[in-house]
């Protein structure tokens, strides 16, 4: 079981609306996931970004890996050193 912190898409079509979550890998996109630690709406001016920065240091504690894009998300609101392991 590899879990994951990414994206997933809600939204109305062409006003898409993203939550961060933590999910297996194995879950489809919009499908089940383990628990929400934030939002992302990319459609206002400026973007959007709320994070549960507890809940997301604990789930990279545990050894979930973030996608690139929520990567740069967090990087972007001065989350820390987050590296994508290379395997």
């Amino acid at each position: 079981m590899s879990v994951k912190i990414r994206l997933a898409r809600h939204g109305a079509k062409k006003k898409p609306f993203y939550r961060i979550v933590v999910a297996d890998s194995e879950y489809p996109r919009d499908g089940r996931y383990l628990e929400k630690v934030g939002t992302y709406n990319p459609m206002v001016e400026p973007v959007q970004i709320t994070l549960k920065n507890d809940r997301i240091a604990h789930w990279i504690g545990q050894g979930a890996i973030p996608t690139p894009t929520v990567n740069s998300l967090l990087k972007k609101e001065g989350f820390g050193k987050t590296e994508e392991p290379s395997a």
